[in-house]
């Protein structure tokens, strides 16, 4: 006969399990060996997340934002799923890839990743990501000084703003429904359609 445990497992209390954290020049060796081939990951707080294979409302919605923003800023700015340098030097442990990103400069003008002075505009578009991009990755950008930040909340249809940069996160943070527009705040007499970015 089975014996009763005095103690149900929630209530044992254990250490963390040890983790391994990376830095870029780490993941730029084990890229350089062939080991990923072609697996696709984003640097996160010294974390490799994988990026998962894609289903089509995550794509249709990078898609539409896309165009969106570039009928705003001209194709030259928009860059898709390009990788972004947001570290400081004493911490290099972040090498997002958003989904969308809008440049101050021609996309052509870059020979390295573009920085926080660089981005007039960061977006995440959200199916199976919602908590990790309004929790993780919006403290990664507040951190780094992004001025503004945006979810596309593709089953919500909503679109999530962060604006005003901190520390501890962004300060202002609005939600816009498929009924609503809402313009960058580099192009504050640019209205974009939320029922546009959600189809």
């Amino acid at each position: 006969m089975p014996v009763q445990l005095a103690d149900p497992i929630e209530a044992i209390q254990e250490p963390p399990l040890p983790r391994k954290t990376w830095s870029r020049e780490e993941i730029e060796v084990l890229e350089s060996t062939g080991l990923f081939n072609d697996q696709h990951y984003e640097l996160i707080e010294g974390e490799l997340i994988s990026k998962m294979g894609k289903k089509r409302p995550h794509v249709e919605g990078v898609k539409r934002m896309g165009e969106a923003l570039v009928s705003v800023f001209g194709a030259a700015y928009v860059n898709q799923e390009a990788p972004i340098d947001i570290a400081p030097e004493d911490n290099p442990r972040n090498e997002p890839e958003p989904d969308v990103i809008v440049l101050r400069r021609r996309s052509s003008e870059f020979t390295a990743n573009p920085g926080p002075a660089d981005l007039a505009l960061v977006v995440e578009v959200s199916e199976s990501t919602l908590r990790q991009d309004r929790t993780t990755k919006a403290r990664l950008y507040a951190r780094a000084g992004i001025g503004e930040y945006w979810v596309l909340d593709v089953k919500g249809r909503r679109l999530l703003v962060f604006r005003d940069p901190g520390p501890d996160g962004y300060r202002v943070q609005l939600s816009f429904g498929e009924l609503e527009s809402v313009s960058p705040l580099e192009r504050p007499r640019d209205l974009i359609a939320v029922a546009d970015l959600v189809g």
